[in-house]
């Protein structure tokens, strides 16, 4: 609604300080840009930029995990300490009802992050699968920050050095200056970096320090969108929702193989089947042949049929070229197959291409 009041993450007076342009988004205020996308996206993909994602939903999972298992794709009794993985929550048709971070940073149980957007819903949702067998407990009271970019890692070597060292995927707890936080090495630009949970009364606090370095600067939703499309990563809503499974959405590296063989969980048979004998259509990236970027609602064409639609789109500032991903029919979805974008009203060029568009760069070790 419209009239809904707009909540505000612990730094929204930050960001006004610092001149972002601050729009509606997920039900809150946030940052869409500061200086301008392009030149946030170029220093991520060359410094550091530190990104606002307090919006998103933070939650402790206790009890029988096996319980939450019966409505996601990861394998919990496989996820090690200090670990973390990516997963999605489906329904009951094997829809994609979120994609989320899931990791083990102690001995207390699973630490949980999901979309803003959907954060309500998945966790009601949750919490009626896991009935009396576990315990989900909400986190409002922290506040979460992503530090991106090819600095991200000597960034934080000065504040949590054995943070630092950890790899792609691995999470636990440090101290950063007197604070408690939760560090996953992880996040969604393509590039290495760190996703920091903090407490919401040190948000600011946090924030203002690593500002303080001079390879880091504030980063916001504009460019984060730019930089996840670079990357191929998909957005909750768009690239993906509830009627678009996990094989379609060329997610199913997501769904462990041992889920796969006890095919236990929400849709797994419409899932298997996919995975067995191909789904009608697939998400795929395409590369438009001229600068007319084909932004998200644009009809995908064969030989001057609609096949599919784009489902995000633009610019792609590393790339120097539009980049797009979209849905066709499977027969459409190989690498080179040459396709048309309808862009007002005209048929342009492009072809299925791999993703990334622009290489990963997530720190292995």
């Amino acid at each position: 609604m419209a009239d809904t009041p707009l909540h505000r993450t612990p730094l929204y007076d930050l960001h006004v300080e610092l001149g972002a342009k601050m729009v509606p988004f997920a039900g809150y205020e946030m940052p869409v840009q500061y200086d301008g996308v392009m030149p946030e996206h170029n220093h991520t993909r060359t410094h550091a930029g530190l990104f606002d994602v307090s919006h998103m939903g933070q939650a402790r999972l206790t009890g029988d995990e096996a319980a939450l298992e019966a409505v996601i794709t990861a394998d919990l009794a496989a996820l090690g300490a200090g670990e973390q993985k990516y997963s999605l929550l489906l329904n009951d048709k094997g829809g994609i009802k979120d994609d989320f971070m899931v990791s083990r940073p102690d001995d207390k149980g699973l630490f949980l992050v999901v979309n803003a957007a959907c954060k309500r819903g998945d966790f009601d949702y949750i919490a009626a699968t896991i009935a009396d067998r576990a315990t989900l407990t909400e986190m409002p009271e922290r506040a979460l920050l992503a530090l991106q970019g090819p600095d991200a890692g000597a960034v934080m070597a000065e504040h949590a050095p054995e943070a630092a060292k950890m790899v792609f995927m691995q999470a636990g707890w440090f101290e950063i200056a007197g604070m408690d936080v939760m560090v996953s090495r992880s996040g969604y630009t393509g590039e290495d970096g760190f996703e920091i949970s903090v407490a919401k009364h040190e948000a600011e606090k946090l924030a203002r320090l690593l500002l303080k370095d001079d390879r880091v600067k504030p980063i916001g939703l504009g460019a984060r969108d730019s930089l996840r499309l670079e990357a191929g990563l998909c957005l909750y809503g768009h690239d993906m929702d509830e009627t678009i499974t996990p094989v379609e959405a060329a997610l199913t590296w997501a769904v462990a193989k041992s889920r796969r063989e006890r095919a236990n969980f929400a849709g797994a048979d419409v899932i298997l089947d996919q995975i067995a004998n191909k789904p009608e259509k697939k998400r795929v990236g395409i590369q438009p042949k001229d600068r007319a970027p084909a932004r998200e609602g644009t009809e995908i064409a064969v030989d001057g049929k609609v096949v599919g639609v784009v489902t995000s789109g633009g610019f792609g500032p590393t790339v120097g070229a539009p980049v797009a991903m979209g849905y066709v029919p499977t027969e459409f979805a190989s690498p080179g197959t040459a396709l048309e974008l309808i862009v007002r009203g005209k048929a342009r060029a492009a072809e299925v291409v791999k993703t990334p568009f622009a290489p990963h760069r997530f720190y292995r070790g």
